[in-house]
């Protein structure tokens, strides 16, 4: 999905098995949304760390910021752990709300073996034999559901800096549409 576009609304379990709405969330303030590929993934948990640094900013721009994963909610509170997180990680199973923004794909067979080689059997991790992962991707998303910035990556090791958020936030903030 791109800027413009009205986000999918969603409702998906935190880490304690707390349903979350994306709807809820936009009552108070923008949704800072973050795609997650897995506690498995270093490029991933150094992007979520970045996005800890600057998450009392864009909470002090009146912003919720959280992350979706496919995996399962355990795993996510051990990425909560590990990455000293103070937002939620939302489980995706089989990667739904992925799609429904346009960024889910299937491993194929040949990746799907590398990563079991690197003990990421993403079946188990993920309770769900699909392989389907979200590309890296990050939104913000204005309290009318429209997504007023979009980065989305084919390339999973590179994420943009957490602070190209701000301005953004600041213009939502300003009622400032463009």
């Amino acid at each position: 999905m791109e800027a413009g576009a009205t986000a999918p609304e969603c409702t998906l379990q935190d880490a304690d098995d707390n349903n979350v709405s994306s709807r809820a969330l936009l009552t108070r303030g923008p949704l800072v949304v973050t795609f997650y590929r897995g506690v498995w993934c270093p490029y991933c948990n150094f992007d979520l760390q970045a996005l800890e640094e600057v998450r009392s900013e864009i909470k002090a721009r009146g912003a919720s910021l959280v992350a979706i994963s496919p995996q399962t909610p355990a795993n996510s509170r051990k990425s909560q752990r590990e990455n000293k997180l103070g937002f939620p990680i939302l489980s995706d199973a089989g990667a739904a709300v992925a799609a429904a923004f346009g960024l889910g794909f299937s491993l194929p067979e040949d990746l799907i073996d590398v990563y079991k080689q690197f003990g990421n059997d993403l079946a188990k991790i993920n309770d769900d034999p699909s392989w389907v992962l979200p590309m890296p991707a990050r939104y913000v998303i204005g309290t009318d559901g429209v997504i007023a910035y979009a980065e989305v990556n084919l390339d999973y090791a590179w994420r943009p800096d957490p602070t190209e958020l701000l301005p953004v936030l600041d213009r939502l903030q300003a009622g400032i549409v463009a």
